[in-house]
């Protein structure tokens, strides 16, 4: 008698999320087993390079080894928002470019996310402080311990899509056969 085969469907979808920055780009990495959500590992890369250049190759190289390790289904990522200053934009702009290029060496699935709808999904309101933030990652991946921020966020970032992820399937199966 041979042992059954597992489908598809009981293989977990593992998520990398991304909270890009020049300085610091978080990365958390979540498991979701059907409803579940499973803490896998999460972290910061501070590139150290002596120019902005040298960064950007630091995190697209670091972030490469990231994704070659924990091997992730899909990547959920930050948007960037503009807020006052353009230049920090334009430069968090390209850490996320870097970090985004480093994913690409296998076709997967890359969603974005607004930072509001980060904080909705997470925190029920789209204008939550970053303590608010860590506390609800840490709660609804049972951690215990301090999370960093970066770290915490980057999770949020993984969370949020796989929320939005079943909410989506969900909407389609119970929306399949409806006329608009």
């Amino acid at each position: 008698m041979t042992a059954p085969v597992a489908s598809v469907r009981d293989q977990p979808t593992r998520i990398l999320g991304i909270d890009p920055g020049s300085v610091i780009t978080g990365y958390g990495v979540i498991d979701v087993e059907g409803s579940r959500l499973v803490y896998v590992d999460s972290g910061r890369i501070r590139p150290r390079g002596d120019t902005f250049h040298d960064r950007l190759r630091e995190i697209f190289a670091l972030m490469g080894e990231l994704v070659s390790k924990v091997a992730p289904t899909e990547i959920a990522i930050e948007r960037v928002f503009m807020h006052r200053n353009a230049d920090s934009a334009l430069k968090l702009g390209h850490a996320r470019a870097a970090a985004l290029c480093a994913t690409f060496e296998d076709p997967r699935p890359i969603h974005e996310y607004a930072p509001r709808e980060i904080k909705q999904a997470i925190t029920g309101g789209g204008g939550a402080e970053k303590a608010q933030v860590q506390h609800m990652v840490a709660r609804l991946l049972n951690l215990q311990g301090e999370l960093q921020a970066d770290a915490a966020d980057a999770l949020a970032v993984a969370i949020t899509h796989a929320h939005m992820r079943g909410r989506r399937a969900l909407e389609a199966r119970l929306g399949g056969g409806r006329r608009r």
